[in-house]
């Protein structure tokens, strides 16, 4: 996994360091998953560790329960600065990694060196004298959901269409995802809403891993739920949006993407693929309900990182909406899933995700009116 890591690491700097002029990230965003980590060992964990420059150190029996700071001369370049935002099931199943990267962010934070090779400290020193806290406590990096508590609920609010705006979203990703693990306070998940806040606006890039080929970015509403892009964007002084990226660890080749690459990726190979559509009309009622779904977590992450090509949209008018043939099997076998279709259209159209001609916002006014009268009957 450590390996594994480095890797993805290695290639996530050099991808930044191209687009920015040869310049590292001073901050990362990232978001760990529980089952995911299962599966691949730790990766995601280790890659975090690696880019604050801190390496795992194994006791006799092979058991990591140590951290160790990189001396920069090894390291080779500036300990990158992280926000970790883990989900419920990765709190509940691995406590004791929350409290090594904890430990190790605070090393980093507490070494004597340069502001301009350590971003870690650098941000901590200037969120101490922000808040009025210690250094220790400034450095807390690692966040998720009260005890007991799961996601951001984002992912929610989306699928059933009951948010007004994105601040509403933000609003809920920060109040929920906002409480601080802190190893000095072990067995406690603190509400640190203005920590959090202090330390995404330092944030120029958020990272996620895609490590199944089973499950993609718009299978579930978990992926999006989860990602601060926006987040970040507005706590910004600048108000400037991160750039936004995804490792692809699904193969040994590990690739380090855009999320809008990954987006597009994504929709050529599920929602726009005739192969994926027509299996998944082939199953009849439930088909329809995965297709509408997945095309309800693409708006998602036009909601949250504003990454989804507006030709997304355009092309899945095209194939479901525009071919009378395509509409009227839709309409057949799951009439409830196919209005939840045409709206997720005009929503995406009237939130700004998707230009399009006043042509196909009347005919969806117009489907969505003929598709109610068949519900109910008249």
């Amino acid at each position: 996994a450590v390996e594994v890591s480095e890797d993805v690491v290695r290639k996530l700097l050099e991808k930044l360091k191209d687009e920015n002029d040869g310049a590292f990230p001073e901050s990362i965003a990232f978001t760990l998953w529980g089952t995911d980590n299962i599966k691949t060992y730790g990766e995601s964990l280790a890659q975090v560790l690696a880019l604050v420059g801190v390496r795992p150190v194994s006791d006799s029996l092979g058991r990591v329960n140590k951290v160790e700071l990189i001396p920069l001369e090894e390291l080779g370049r500036p300990r990158i600065d992280v926000v970790v935002s883990c989900s419920g099931v990765f709190r509940d199943l691995f406590i004791n990694q929350m409290n090594l990267m904890d430990r190790g962010i605070k090393m980093a934070a507490e070494a004597d060196e340069p502001l301009d090779q350590n971003f870690v400290r650098k941000h901590a020193i200037e969120q101490a004298e922000e808040l009025n806290v210690s250094l220790r406590e400034a450095a807390c990096r690692v966040f998720s959901n009260s005890a007991g508590s799961y996601s951001a609920n984002v992912g929610l609010a989306i699928e059933n269409g009951g948010w007004e705006d994105e601040g509403q979203l933000q609003d809920q990703f920060l109040t929920r995802k906002g409480f601080a693990f802190n190893a000095d306070k072990p067995g406690m998940m603190e509400q640190q809403a203005d920590l959090f806040k202090s330390a995404l606006k330092t944030v120029d890039v958020t990272f996620q891993n895609l490590d199944s080929s089973e499950i993609s970015i718009t299978d579930v509403s978990h992926y999006y739920d989860s990602d601060p892009t926006k987040v970040v964007e507005g706590l910004r002084d600048d108000k400037k949006k991160p750039m936004s990226l995804m490792a692809d660890t699904t193969t040994a080749n590990a690739q380090v993407r855009t999320l809008s690459e990954t987006v597009r990726l994504d929709a050529r190979t599920k929602l726009l693929n005739p192969k994926f559509y027509e299996g998944m009309l082939s199953t009849g009622y439930e088909g329809v309900r995965e297709i509408q779904k997945r095309l309800r977590n693409t708006m998602g992450w036009s909601a949250t990182a504003g990454e989804v090509d507006n030709f997304v949209f355009e092309d899945a008018n095209d194939t479901f909406i525009n071919d009378p043939e395509m509409q009227q099997r839709l309409l057949d076998q799951n009439p409830n899933a196919f209005r939840d279709m045409v709206t997720t259209f005009l929503e995406a159209n009237g939130r700004g995700y998707w230009d399009t001609s006043d042509e196909n916002i009347e005919r969806l006014q117009e489907l969505y009116a003929e598709v109610e009268d068949r519900i109910e009957g008249i």
